[in-house]
C-alpha cells in the first residue's frame, strides 16, 4: 500500500512538472491559430495513445454508456479544449500570473468538492495540505496586472482544471488511465475542429513553421502522452483531492525552468513559494503524518463499526494485529478513490 501511494505521488509530480514545464512552447505558438494548434495535438496525441490501448481499450470504450460519453464530452470540453481557451482570454487583458494564481486555487476546490459530492466530510489534512499549496503558489507567481474580464476568464480556467480532475472520477475506472487518455485526446481534437470551423472558418488550421511544430511535437508526445498518462495513473492510485496537490507543482516547474530560457528568475519569493507548495503536498498526501496517526487513519477505514447494542463490551486489546493479504493495494477489491462508486 505504502509503494503504491509513492508511485502515485510520483506519476502525479512527473504529469505536474510537464505541464509547468511546457510553458516556453506556449509561447513560441502565440502566433498560430488556437483551434488549429489544440486539434493537432490531441490529434496525434490519439494516434500515438490508440494503438497502445490496443483491443482492450476498444473493448471498454464500447462498454460505456451514453451518461459517461457525455461526461467525457464535458471532461474535454472543460478541461482540455476550455481551460486553454480561458487562460489565452485571460492573458489579454491581465499578466499570465493571474490566471496562474487562480488555477494554484484548484486542489482547495477539489479537496472541498470531491468529498461533498461523495457524501461525506472533506479531509482536514487535505484542506490544510491544500491550502499550503494555494498560498505557495501564489508565492511563486505574484500578482498581476488585470481587469474584470481578465479575472472572469481566470475563474473560468480555475473550473476547467477542477473539471480536468473530477469529471474524470467515474469514467476512471471503467476505461484505466490509457485508454482514458486516448479517449478525451479525440474527443478533444474533434471538439477543436469544430470551435476552429465556427470561430476562424478556413483559416482555422494551417502548416506550422519549424519552431511551431517541434512546439507542437512536444505538447502532443510529452506533456499530452505522457503527461495525461502519468497524471491519471497517480490519480488512480491516490484520488483525485490528493492528487490535485501536485498541481502546485506547475508554477514552481515554470519557474525553475523561466531562467533556463531568460523569460524569468527564481528569486527568494519562488524559492518560499516552492516550500510551502512542498510542505503542502506533503501534509495533505500523508507524508508528514506520524505513524500513530497512519494507523489510525487505517484502522478507521479498515475495521467494521461494532455492531448496535454492544458499546457495553471492552475493547479486546490482546488481539493480535492480522497481518496485510499478499498483493493487496490501496485500489484492490474496493475502488481506489470513493467517488468513483458514483459512476
Amino acid at each position: 500500500m505504502k509503494n503504491d501511494t509513492a508511485r502515485g505521488a510520483l506519476l502525479a509530480a512527473l504529469a505536474c512538472v510537464l505541464v509547468g514545464g511546457s510553458f516556453t512552447a506556449n509561447s513560441v505558438l502565440a502566433g498560430y491559430p488556437y483551434a488549429g494548434g489544440q486539434f493537432l495535438r490531441y490529434g496525434l496525441a490519439f494516434a500515438l495513445l490508440a494503438p497502445v490501448a490496443g483491443r482492450d481499450g476498444v473493448r471498454r470504450v464500447r462498454a460505456l454508456g451514453a451518461s459517461r460519453w457525455g461526461r467525457l464530452a464535458l471532461l474535454a470540453a472543460v478541461g482540455m479544449v476550455g481551460f486553454n481557451l480561458a487562460v489565452l482570454a485571460a492573458e489579454r487583458s491581465a499578466e499570465p500570473a493571474v490566471p496562474g494564481v487562480f488555477v494554484g486555487c484548484a486542489p482547495v476546490v477539489v479537496a472541498v468538492l470531491v468529498p461533498l459530492l461523495d457524501g461525506r466530510r472533506p479531509r482536514p489534512a487535505v484542506l490544510q495540505g491544500a491550502a499550503l499549496v494555494a498560498v505557495g503558489a501564489f508565492t511563486v507567481q505574484g500578482w498581476g496586472r488585470t481587469d474584470a474580464a481578465g479575472i472572469a476568464f481566470s475563474l473560468c480556467a480555475l473550473g476547467g482544471e477542477v473539471g480536468f480532475a473530477v469529471l474524470a472520477v467515474p469514467v476512471l475506472r471503467p476505461l484505466g488511465p490509457l485508454t482514458l487518455s486516448a479517449t478525451v485526446c479525440a474527443v478533444a481534437a474533434a471538439e477543436s475542429a469544430l470551435v476552429g470551423a465556427v470561430a476562424d472558418g478556413g483559416a482555422w488550421l494551417r502548416l506550422p513553421d519549424r519552431a511551431e511544430g517541434a512546439a507542437l511535437l512536444w505538447q502532443a508526445v510529452v506533456v499530452t502522452v505522457v503527461g495525461f498518462v502519468c497524471w491519471y495513473r497517480g490519480m488512480q492510485r491516490l484520488g483525485a483531492e490528493r492528487a490535485t496537490l501536485f498541481s502546485g507543482l506547475i508554477p514552481v516547474a515554470a519557474a525553475c525552468t523561466a531562467p533556463l530560457v531568460g523569460t524569468g528568475s527564481y528569486g527568494p519569493a519562488q524559492a518560499v513559494g516552492s516550500a510551502l507548495v512542498g510542505t503542502g503536498v506533503a501534509l495533505g498526501s500523508g507524508a508528514l503524518r506520524t505513524p500513530g496517526a497512519r494507523r489510525h487513519a487505517v484502522s478507521s477505514r479498515t475495521c467494521p463499526p461494532r455492531p448496535p447494542g454492544r458499546q457495553d463490551e471492552a475493547p479486546d486489546t490482546a488481539r493480535p494485529e492480522l497481518p496485510e493479504p499478499a498483493g493487496s493495494s490501496d485500489n484492490a477489491g474496493s475502488p481506489p478513490f470513493s467517488g468513483c462508486r458514483r459512476g
